[in-house]
This record gives structure tokens, C-alpha cells and sequence, in this order.
């Protein structure tokens, strides 16, 4: 990816989801425009949103020089969607893509390298970094969290139940507040990405979920039930 490309991001993990579009200018990155998007109405507004934003700047699909497509943790609904126009967008054009962890962009948004996401369930997604070892994320409810010594100095939080959690299980872990991760966030950290070419084969791009979903779940309990019937 060159200076002066087109590069657009999608992300439909979290209650809100985003659409942001930019161009490197530089070493700058200019925002040219973002849209948000209702949660649970992704399918049907997300592609008429991105087509609208190319629209507005004049710019043709083919000339983006990438996608940013934030794949997870979070919605499953939401992360197949956005995955799904990613694809869709990327395949007929052959524009590069690269995937990021939403928990990686709130980290990055906020300074710090622990982040916090709600789960639901009374669980979080959290991202680690220990002492000697590479970032790890997870899913993690009250237990998971104990078990976690020594606690972090300082967590990335953006919504009031992983607060709410984290603060019951590492009463003196620093809670740093922020703003919910978006798409354009995660412009200003996929776009090095890009440039260095880390971009994903569309074939093996998919979601970080974390957390199984409920349909495999219960799949496997009613085929244990029928095993030992």
C-alpha cells in the first residue's frame, strides 16, 4: 500500500458497529469520512453504508488500496456480517485485507497494553500481556480472572460490566477508561499493517470469537444425550 491510498474499515462486533474510510497522507492518516450502525441491523445496512462513503469521496471500490476488518471478539451475528461484506468487498477487487482483535484496538486506543471487553454471562474478553511471554486474549469469568497472578497494573475498559467484574476480582488493578473501539481506531492500526503487508488470504479469514457459540453447545450436549440413550 502506497501513500495516498484508500483504506476502509469494518466493524460490526460490539452493540454499535462503525464504518470508517481513509487516506494516507504521509505518514498521516486523514479520516474521510465514518458512518455508525445500529447493532442488530448490520445485514441490512452495513454495504449501503460503505457504499455511501465511497460515494461522498468520489472514490471507486477498486481504488482502495485495503480493507481493515475487525473480526471479533464479540457479536457472533455481527462478526459473520461484517466478515461476509468484507469478503464480498474484497474478493471482486482483489483489494488486500488484514484482520484485527477488537480487544487490540481498544488497547491501542487507550495506551494500554491490558484490555476488557463485556462478554456477557458475567464474563469478559480480556487481552494479557505477561511478563516474557507474547499477548494472549481470552475468555475469562471470576474464576479465570483469580487464577490470573500477577493481576495487571492497568486495564482498558470502555462499558461498565467488565468494570464491574474486573474491579470484584483485581480490586487494585487501575480501570483506565475509553471510548468503545470503532473503525476508524482501527484505520490508524491496520493501515501499517497494510504496508507491511500483512494483509489475510480471504480463504482463512475468520471470526476471533473466544467464546463457542450457543448452537454448538447444545449441539454437542444433545448428541451426548442421544450417545447415551
Amino acid at each position: 500500500m502506497q501513500p495516498g491510498g484508500m483504506l476502509l474499515a469494518i466493524d460490526t462486533c460490539g452493540p454499535a458497529g462503525s464504518v470508517a474510510l481513509g487516506r494516507l497522507a504521509g505518514r498521516d492518516l486523514e479520516i474521510l469520512g465514518e458512518a455508525e450502525l445500529e447493532g442488530r441491523s448490520y445485514a441490512a445496512t452495513l454495504v449501503a453504508a460503505v457504499a455511501e462513503l465511497l460515494a461522498h469521496a468520489g472514490v471507486g471500490l477498486k481504488e482502495l488500496g485495503g480493507i481493515v476488518a475487525v473480526n471479533g471478539p464479540g457479536s457472533f451475528t455481527g462478526v459473520r456480517v461484517g466478515l461476509s461484506a468484507v469478503k464480498g468487498l474484497a474478493e471482486g477487487a482483489q483489494i488486500p485485507v488484514v484482520a484485527l482483535s477488537r480487544l487490540l484496538v481498544l488497547a491501542r486506543k487507550s495506551g494500554v497494553p491490558a484490555a476488557a471487553l463485556d462478554a456477557h454471562r458475567d464474563e469478559v474478553y480480556l487481552r494479557v500481556e505477561e511478563m516474557g511471554s507474547a499477548a494472549r486474549e481470552l475468555l475469562a469469568g471470576a474464576g479465570q480472572l483469580g487464577a490470573i497472578q500477577p493481576a495487571p497494573l492497568r486495564v482498558a475498559v470502555c462499558d461498565e460490566s467488565a468494570a464491574k467484574l474486573l474491579g470484584l476480582a483485581w480490586p487494585e488493578t487501575q480501570l483506565v477508561r475509553c471510548g468503545a473501539p470503532a473503525a476508524r481506531d482501527a484505520l490508524r492500526l491496520g493501515e501499517a499493517r497494510l504496508v507491511a503487508g500483512g494483509n489475510v488470504d480471504l480463504a482463512l479469514l475468520d471470526g476471533h470469537y473466544l467464546r463457542r457459540s450457543d448452537a454448538e453447545i447444545f449441539g454437542e450436549a444433545a448428541a451426548a444425550g442421544r450417545q447415551r440413550a
